[in-house]
């Protein structure tokens, strides 16, 4: 039988062998051909999206529509800041490497397909008597060695294919890091100039109060006002120093986190936040997009989601792999070895030794070790699977959240304006008939107090404007190519 075999297989045309090496195996491709399951996501989206004008990005499931959605932000110090992160993430540092260590995983697996040749060269002196006088035996060889296995059911196309996306599933991870360090460092930066704006309402109230308690004392020594009213006033103006105090704090702990992710010195820091004094409390503004388009075509296109599909691609793969070696094995090996010798420094003689043939292995038992392998393979594949419908079901729910964070806001915003509005008024009436003995400082305070939580609460909903916008900026997956990590070696390129 087996030199039945053998025979058989010198008769099997050379561009069929080759043909073996890229597309499947010889005979057969065992184990599933991969195909991407539709994903779990609605028809449509279920809350409004943002109103479309001629300034709003349309989305429309396009990974390359965001790639340039900072820089829209017109913000120089958030750019700096992001480079500045991208370059010392150690986030992003490791999703590299693990880059490059799926890349070397494609060498590997393209070369198992083709054949192996190996040089060697020897050098021998040795000393033998047979019982007689000793001579001297010098070698000089060189050889060549070559194997090849011969891919007859699939399993190194399998290989291939699983390396492969491999590589793809390390790249998106990639990206994914990416916009999540843009997101986190854009928050952190959001986080400072809404602490900044706090503070300058704060400060502008304290101002208020200081002032306040001191037209009190004067007219409280002229006999207008009691004492009771003097300690009113004071004790509102200590209040107002305690709110800026505290909020110069926040202030602090914002930058502190800045210098942790951006490896930028504090005093340069703190000269790139303070360096436009009109934008210290300005938040920032980010750029209106629309993603009314079918949800999976907009997930689809999200790094995170790309990555789970990814691993379903390559765990299909090895359920290939593993099936492959329940089936013969069969590779080629040769050698030539010539090896010039002579004995006591006599004339140079030449000996030539070669060998070819092929080599077929048949898996007979292993104890049930292969078919439980495959089946591991297979509870990889259902694991993978619910691990890539479970990331797409969660990322319909976070654009959904974000959806409805900016409605909201939206609705609420204008409210917002009416009330800061009105408690501003009634504060300047009730402060105006206080200065005119018509009044008690008691419904002054009260006005005051009513106004100060309606000036933090609007800018409290602008600050949750921003942020519902870099959250839909995240949850549609930010802006990506397939060639950026070979484009950013340099910097960021946002």
């Amino acid at each position: 039988m087996h030199n039945k075999i053998f025979s058989s297989f010198y008769f099997i045309p050379l561009h069929l062998l080759l043909s073996a090496c890229t597309s499947g195996g010889l005979f057969t491709t065992v184990g599933p051909d991969y195909s991407p399951n539709k994903p779990p996501t609605p028809n449509q989206w279920y809350s409004s999206q943002p109103e479309f004008t001629p300034q709003v990005l349309a989305h429309n499931g396009n990974k390359n529509t965001l790639i340039h959605w900072w820089n829209r932000f017109q913000d120089p110090v958030l750019i700096q800041l992001l480079n500045a992160a991208e370059k010392v993430n150690p986030t992003l540092t490791d999703a590299k490497a693990r880059i490059e260590e799926a890349r070397a995983n494609v060498v590997t697996a393209d070369g198992a397909v083709l054949p192996t040749l190996d040089f060697s060269q020897g050098l021998k002196r040795s000393s033998s008597s047979f019982g007689g006088t000793p001579f001297i035996w010098n070698q000089f060889s060189a050889g060549v060695q070559s194997s090849w296995e011969i891919d007859l059911f699939g399993g190194l196309a399998r290989q291939q294919e699983a390396a492969r996306s491999q590589l793809d599933s390390k790249n998106a991870a990639w990206h994914d890091a990416r916009v999540a360090v843009a997101v986190e460092v854009a928050d952190a930066y959001l986080a400072y100039r809404f602490s900044e704006a706090q503070k300058q309402i704060l400060q502008a109230d304290t101002a208020s109060r200081v002032e306040s308690a001191r037209l009190t004392a004067i007219a409280t020594e002229q006999g207008f006002h009691s004492q009771g009213e003097v300690a009113l006033a004071k004790a509102s103006a200590a209040e107002g120093n305690k709110s800026v105090l505290q909020q110069a704090s926040q202030s602090e702990r914002a930058i502190k986190s800045l210098v942790s992710m951006t490896a930028i010195e504090e005093p340069e820091l703190r000269k790139l936040l303070n360096g436009a004094p009109d934008q210290i409390a300005k938040l920032p503004s980010p750029p209106s997009f629309n993603i009314d388009t079918l949800p999976a075509k907009v997930l689809l296109q999200r790094p995170d989601v790309a990555v789970a599909e990814r691993d379903v691609a390559e765990a299909s793969a090895n359920i290939g792999v593993q099936r492959a070696k329940q089936f013969p094995k069969l590779s080629l090996s040769g050698t030539i070895t010539p090896t010039l010798q002579n004995i006591n420094g006599g004339a140079l003689l030449l000996a030539q030794t070669w060998s070819i043939g092929p080599t077929l292995s048949l898996p007979l038992f292993d104890s049930g070790k292969r078919a439980a392998d495959v089946e591991n393979a297979k509870a990889k594949y259902l694991a993978a699977s619910t691990r890539f419908n479970s990331k797409v079901r969660t990322a319909v729910k976070e654009v959904e959240d974000a959806l409805v964070r900016l409605n909201s806001v939206r609705k609420i915003l204008p409210e917002a304006h009416l009330a800061v509005d009105g408690y501003t008024t009634n504060f300047l009436a009730n402060q105006t008939l206080y200065q005119n003995g018509l009044g008690n400082l008691l419904n002054v305070e009260v006005a005051r107090r009513n106004m100060l939580s309606a000036e933090l609460a609007l800018k409290e909903l602008e600050r949750e404007q921003v942020s519902a916008w870099i959250a839909l900026y995240r949850a549609a997956g930010g802006g990506w190519w397939e060639d950026q990590i070979n484009e950013t070696s340099n910097g960021a390129k946002l």
